[in-house]
């Protein structure tokens, strides 16, 4: 394990396929999305490779995945306005905690770490969602993207972290479940460690050359090096 795991004073997440399974909800509005558009509805497994990037990302994907001939072309903006709105209103019915992440982020928290979720979801359904999973008493604050510049594998959010948090890059690790959030991390100077069970199948052979590779949350705490207290 990676000796500058030593020196981490923050640790921070990615947010979907990470933090939360939130593919259930996504996969509803989505397809509630199509239906009012007159396309035709996505499986959950053909959504599932279409989250990662963001909202807009994800809403135009499904557009070109779900049209159907002879009805009319959509604009994006607007087709990412009824999903958004639509999303908003059921974010956390179907959603769920991934095994260990409370427990986990209170280990962490014990630990003297400070916590916070950098995510490509917009932060005005972030914040939300993660107040009703029962996230934000353990993390300082979440950023989210707003513009696809920032969008990782930018590491400008991370970046903007470690300016918030007053530290170097090299002291924050960052978690997540995507090749993305590992270039992100890497181009930040951040530590950088992958969930193999999120969305991004790629993950669990490499991509991304993740620092580590875990295959549950709470596996965490046993990383070593990782100033844990008490674990």
């Amino acid at each position: 394990m990676p000796a500058h795991f030593a020196a981490i004073r923050a640790v921070g997440f990615d947010l979907d396929g990470t933090l939360i399974d939130t593919l259930p909800d996504l996969a509803t509005a989505i397809n509630a999305m199509l239906l009012s558009l007159k396309h035709s509805v996505l499986t959950q497994a053909k959504i599932r490779t279409l989250v990662g990037d963001g909202a807009e990302p994800l809403v135009e994907r499904a557009l070109v995945a779900g049209r159907r001939a002879g009805v009319r072309e959509v604009p994006v903006s607007e087709a990412l306005g009824l999903f958004k709105e639509i999303y908003s209103g059921q974010m956390f019915r179907d959603s769920r905690l991934y095994p260990g992440v409370i427990a986990t982020l209170e280990a962490l928290q014990g630990a003297g770490l400070v916590l916070f979720c950098v995510t490509n979801k917009d932060g005005a359904l972030a914040r939300p969602l993660m107040r009703e999973a029962g996230l934000e008493p353990h993390l300082a604050f979440t950023i989210g993207a707003h513009t696809r510049e920032e969008r990782k594998p930018s590491p400008a959010m991370l970046l903007r972290a470690a300016a918030q948090l007053n530290i170097p890059p090299a002291q924050m690790l960052y978690v997540g479940d995507s090749a993305i959030d590992m270039q992100a991390a890497h181009a930040a100077g951040c530590g950088a460690v992958a969930v193999s069970y999120g969305y991004d199948e790629r993950i669990r052979g490499g991509a991304g050359s993740p620092d580590a590779l875990i295959a549950s949350f709470d596996d965490l705490t046993r990383l070593e090096g990782l100033p844990m207290q008490g674990t």
